[in-house]
């Protein structure tokens, strides 16, 4: 099974908004082999967007609560 971090939006409610590109240059939804690396990522970035607030470049960094972990099928 496959994991991925969805966002809650407001538009679309929950849904992946983390992509990054395959070999051929296509974007594809980023996806992880474990909770544990999801979480891990997920935390790296909350961790950058509070680095980035706190240097005045964003107005307001992202709250854990608008980030979930779930499982992929077929993925």
């Amino acid at each position: 099974m496959k994991y991925e971090v969805q966002q809650d939006t407001i538009c679309d409610g929950w849904v992946n908004t983390w992509h990054e590109y395959d070999d051929d240059n296509n974007e594809v939804p980023m996806l992880f082999d474990s909770v544990k690396e999801a979480k891990l990522e997920l935390k790296s970035h909350l961790s950058d967007m509070r680095k980035a607030y706190n240097m005045g470049d964003i107005s307001e960094p992202y709250a854990a609560e608008e980030f979930r972990i779930v499982e992929v099928e077929n993925a």
